[in-house]
C-alpha cells in the first residue's frame, strides 16, 4: 500500500508501521478522534445550557 511501510525485526515479524501523514493524515486524525470518543463514552455529561450558564456566571464574577 503506497504511503505505508512496516518495520520488521530480525525474525521477520512486523513490529511497527510508518504512515505517510501527507497521504493519510486526515484519516489517522479521524481514527484517533474516534478512539478518544470511545474512551470517553461512559464519562458523565453536562447539559449544554448549564455549562453556558456556569461560564457566564464565572465571567460575571471575575469582572
Amino acid at each position: 500500500m503506497k504511503g505505508i511501510n512496516y518495520l520488521i525485526n530480525e525474525n521477520g515479524a512486523k513490529t511497527a508501521v510508518v504512515i505517510d501523514l501527507q497521504t493519510y493524515g486526515e484519516a489517522i486524525a479521524d481514527f484517533l478522534d474516534g478512539l478518544e470518543a470511545e474512551a470517553r463514552r461512559d464519562e458523565p455529561t453536562d447539559d449544554f445550557e448549564q455549562v453556558v450558564d456556569r461560564i457566564i456566571a464565572a465571567k460575571a464574577a471575575n469582572e
